[in-house]
């Protein structure tokens, strides 16, 4: 298996300036790497890092139509043509990618060599924190459970109550009575109707802090989308609520919201895409295709929110078979480069007294926390966020239920009074 598993392929064609003509091929993007392989030869004819990427831009001139070029660094410009579906899409890809790459140049970089314990106490830390809060998840949702069953049992209660009203209404309106209603029936209906009217208050009281709740983001991901098995993808984002995932474009404006229930698949083709499908019968599913470089950090928390509806294929198990890059982007062709460019990166002074040359190597060499634990870190404190917010979640719905819960008891205890002293009425 090849160390360099493409994200994303186009076939196309690249120009050959020193020999003058066009050479169809496949442009392909990895983690790191852009490369174009000749069809005819099967050889590579370029590949250089996204880091050493200046500008992409779509141009055009009187000899060359639509065209895709890049700019590499050393004023190096690479002509791309013939591309499918489009350009635009390859552009949009490889803008994404290589904007990413900028904003966290180091997120793909995993230490190779033995942890050092610091980092592998903070991760031990994080991981006793997280099994607590997992415990305590499970603990409340046994009590929101037995919430459920109370609430469940009043409605029961409230259900024979209405039944007693009705049953008491043919007593205290006997037919042949010639003159309507008996006369405490009219203070009796006015209670009635006053009870009903706090009842439904606190209902929609509750119903808008449950939809505050719902509404709340955990976490924003910029990516690449289309619509269904559409090829055109366009930039924009996904957002993961705490009840839902909503998909908007680049102004984020609302496109499509799947609700936590109405998902039926989440399909993982790699670390960085994924397609979201809703199943109807009767008429075409709903499906969004999304390919974003921050997409290991959402499917973290998507696999804590949707675990039984994700389904891993067999282009997402050969890209993780992959080796990853190591700490000076060895997934270059000249990686020995980036050795060098790290290593001149460390700036050392230039004279150091004797005797304290070893302690400066080693704490250069050998950082606190490496970025493999570093990234190790951020995964769980996302996951630990999420828990958190789940467990704010039910706790905010059970304060919800309690509320309802006692202003139910207080209405079905006043309906039992106002139900006996009608009875002791007609006795």
């Amino acid at each position: 298996m090849s160390r360099d598993h493409p994200i994303h392929s186009w076939p196309g064609s690249y120009y050959i300036n020193s020999e003058k003509r066009w050479e169809n091929g496949t442009l392909s993007l990895t983690r790191t790497i852009v490369r174009f392989v000749s069809n005819q030869s099967k050889e590579s004819l370029i590949s250089f890092r996204l880091s050493r990427i200046m500008e992409i831009k779509m141009e055009s001139s009187s000899f060359i139509f639509s065209t895709l070029t890049v700019l590499e660094e050393g004023n190096v410009k690479h002509w791309f043509g013939s591309l499918k579906p489009n350009r635009v899409v390859v552009y949009n890809v490889l803008e994404h990618f290589w904007r990413e790459r900028l904003l966290s140049p180091s997120s793909e970089a995993h230490g190779a060599e033995s942890q050092p314990s610091k980092g592998r106490e903070l991760i031990s830390l994080m991981a006793g924190a997280q099994r607590r809060l997992e415990d305590t998840g499970r603990v409340l949702s046994h009590q929101g459970e037995q919430f459920d069953n109370m609430m469940q049992g009043l409605e029961n209660i409230d259900s024979d109550l209405g039944v007693a009203d009705k049953l008491l209404s043919q007593l205290e309106c006997p037919p042949w009575w010639p003159f309507g209603k008996l006369p405490w029936r009219t203070h009796q209906e006015a209670k009635a109707e006053d009870a009903a009217r706090a009842a439904a208050s606190a209902s929609a009281a509750a119903s808008a802090g449950r939809e505050s709740v719902r509404n709340k983001v955990i976490a924003s991901i910029p990516a690449v989308m289309s619509k269904g098995e559409d090829s055109d993808l366009k930039p924009g984002c996904l957002v993961v609520l705490v009840s839902s995932l909503e998909v908007r474009d680049r102004n984020c404006q609302l496109l499509h919201r799947f609700e936590r229930n109405e998902i039926d698949e989440i399909r993982v083709k790699s670390p960085y895409e994924i397609a979201v499908r809703q199943r109807f019968i009767g008429k075409p599913d709903i499906c969004y295709r999304f390919l974003s470089a921050k997409m290991p950090e959402a499917l973290s928390l998507l696999g804590m929110q949707y675990k039984k509806k994700m389904e891993f294929t067999r282009e997402y198990i050969a890209f993780k078979g992959t080796p990853a890059s190591s700490p000076c982007d060895r997934e270059g062709t000249n990686w020995d480069e980036g050795l060098s460019q790290r290593c001149q990166e460390t700036e050392l002074p230039l004279e150091v007294p004797a005797g304290e040359l070893s302690q400066l190597h080693v704490h250069v060499l050998q950082p606190s926390v490496s970025q493999a634990e570093a990234q190790e870190l951020k995964q769980m404190l996302m996951q630990l966020k999420n828990l958190a917010l789940e467990a704010e979640t039910e706790l905010e719905r059970q304060d919800e239920v309690l509320d309802v819960l006692t202003s139910s008891t207080d209405r079905a205890t006043m309906h039992i009074e106002k139900h006996t002293c009608r009875m002791k009425r007609l006795l």
